[in-house]
């Protein structure tokens, strides 16, 4: 049966396509609010609050009836005001099942409503809470390792040896005896040999224990193996540690020749410590567990996802590019490929384990992945008209069900290698062909007009022939140029092609020419409206052209007082 479900310190809400209302009576004494802290991440589900009277008649509230998305791992809150009376508050939810992936929950917490009449009774403090003090506004929660039962003014410890008990917990459990599932292992940073050791390290807090027949111990730490290699770009001058090549350089010692520039840029397939501009942290919607814990390890030849504190916490790696630089020879070229990021993975699950690629926003998914996934490349690929910094975040979580026990800990994704080109402040560890001036061979690059390929017998610029326009991806070589399709010519940059609205064909000796001229006025369509995660109105507003105008599809925003209309 699909319903709400507490979570401990926030309720949850269905995960499938029912629709299913959380519902609570409150009779007022004068006008106040409704106030409650929520988790909003999955578009997929549609998320209302709303208030009826004892008529059953919904309130004037409809303005504030959809509540916003929030971003992953952030709070929101929402409040409406309350009249005096009766007033049934609703939280309702109904999921859009996209094939047989679930939803993502709904998570509310600290509800507050004001203008409910002073209550005479005290409440006894519920199972694992506590109150030590008379006229306590509300009961704490039980530390780890303690319980409580109904009522308790303290709660009470465990037998450390043997028990153990979670945050809350209105009884103790057994240790359990330690498995493989209740240990990691890290990689030390190089020494001053270049050998790393393999360290092995019980998942904290610890709960099993040794002593117990069937019970295995923690494998002898200090192993030493070789250091993995320099990744590419970055070069040991001796110590323990790689440094990146000096600009200009693209292996140590080597300047790129006359014709070619160095080609920057990341490239990431040795792990042995955090390359500087990656950085890794652990959250958990429900409880602190992994708060200070790194959520990837390190591990030579890879980097993997870590133990967490739980199996449904978020295991966060960050990558920061400063921002993206086009070769020198594109830099002209309006819409070409600003940078692209690629990485090799692979994931090891045994439940509903989710991998997923953000981009430079926290709501904005690139990409996601579900269960187990072979080893395979995936290329995000950034076309852009103007530059920017970006943050690129991949999250793992083992399951996006609440567990009181750690079941899938060998679940892992695992990231064999990170690339990024064009970055700013990037290394290089080969070069790249770039167009040279005419009256400068042999010196420094120069940037191409728009619409011309670099020549690679002269390395000069040369425009592209006409109806055909130029590559985002590459500029070197007269295959550069693509050939429009038929019936279409090139604008004069050689950045798209269109329809001038004439359309000639040859058919068994007969020329047959056709005049769509007609066609050229332009229509105007405006949709939505729409909302954006902040709750932002959108217009979208269309102008259609099917033929005779140059101009390709854009997008430019006018903000007006009620919404933001986009052209």
């Amino acid at each position: 049966i699909s319903s709400w479900i507490p979570r401990g310190n926030y309720i949850e809400s269905n995960r499938d396509d029912c629709t299913v209302s959380l519902i609570y009576a409150v009779h007022l004494k004068k006008s106040g609010y409704v106030f409650f802290e929520y988790q909003y991440v999955d578009n997929n589900i549609f998320f209302e609050f709303f208030i009826q009277n004892d008529q059953c008649q919904e309130m004037d509230t409809a303005a504030d009836k959809w509540v916003k998305l929030t971003d992953n791992g952030e709070w929101g809150s929402h409040s409406v005001m309350l009249k005096a009376g009766t007033n049934i508050l609703y939280w309702r939810t109904t999921g859009i099942l996209m094939g047989s992936k679930a939803v993502k929950p709904v998570l509310v917490k600290n509800i507050t409503i004001e203008g409910v009449a002073y209550t005479s009774e005290c409440f006894p403090c519920k199972p694992g809470t506590f109150s030590n003090k008379p006229g306590s506004f509300n009961c704490q929660v039980c530390p780890r390792n303690t319980y409580s039962q109904k009522g308790a003014k303290e709660c009470i410890k465990c037998a450390e040896d043997s028990q153990f008990s979670e945050e809350g917990s209105s009884e103790c459990m057994a240790r359990p005896p330690c498995t493989t599932k209740d240990y990691f292992q890290i990689h030390t940073p190089c020494d001053k040999d270049g050998k790393t050791q393999v360290m092995y390290k019980w998942i904290e807090p610890k709960i099993c224990r040794e002593d117990l027949t069937d019970a295995i111990r923690l494998p002898p730490s200090g192993e030493k193996k070789d250091c993995p290699p320099c990744n590419p770009g970055f070069y040991n001058n001796g110590s323990s540690s790689c440094h990146p090549c000096p600009p200009g350089i693209f292996q140590m010692e080597q300047k790129c020749p006359a014709g070619t520039e160095p080609a920057l840029g990341f490239e990431y397939k040795w792990w042995n410590v955090l390359p500087g501009n990656m950085k890794t942290s652990c959250f958990n919607v429900g409880n602190s567990k992994c708060d200070g814990m790194n959520g990837w390890e390190v591990a030579g030849d890879h980097i993997q996802s870590g133990a967490g504190g739980s199996d449904n916490d978020y295991l966060i790696l960050n990558l920061h590019i400063p921002g993206f630089k086009p070769p020198t020879s594109m830099t002209g070229a309006m819409g070409s490929e600003l940078g692209r990021i690629t990485f090799v993975f692979e994931t090891l699950c045994s439940a509903d384990c989710v991998f997923v690629l953000h981009g430079e926003k926290s709501t904005n998914v690139v990409e996601s992945w579900g269960g187990t996934k072979e080893k395979q490349a995936y290329t995000h690929t950034h076309v852009i008209f103007k530059n920017a910094t970006f943050t690129f975040t991949w999250a793992f979580q083992r399951t996006n069900q609440g567990q009181d026990n750690r079941r899938f800990i060998n679940d892992m994704v695992k990231i064999y290698s990170i690339t990024a080109t064009n970055a700013v402040d990037g290394v290089a560890s080969s070069c790249r062909a770039c167009a040279l001036g005419s009256e400068q061979s042999g010196s420094s690059c120069v940037p191409c007009p728009p619409g011309h390929y670099i020549e690679k017998e002269t390395n000069q610029c040369e425009e592209c022939p006409p109806d055909t326009y130029l590559s985002i991806h590459q500029v070197y070589g007269k295959e550069a140029c693509i050939p429009c399709g038929p019936g279409s010519r090139s604008t004069q940059d050689h950045s798209v092609c269109y329809s001038d609205c004439f359309f000639h064909h040859e058919k068994e000796n007969q020329s047959l020419h056709y005049d769509f001229s007609n066609l050229s006025s332009v229509g105007s369509l405006m949709n939505g409206p729409s909302f954006t995660s902040k709750g932002t109105k959108i217009l979208p507003f269309l102008q259609i052209s099917l033929c005779g105008h140059e101009v390709s599809a854009g997008c430019q925003g006018e903000m007006r007082s009620d919404s933001f209309l986009i052209i």
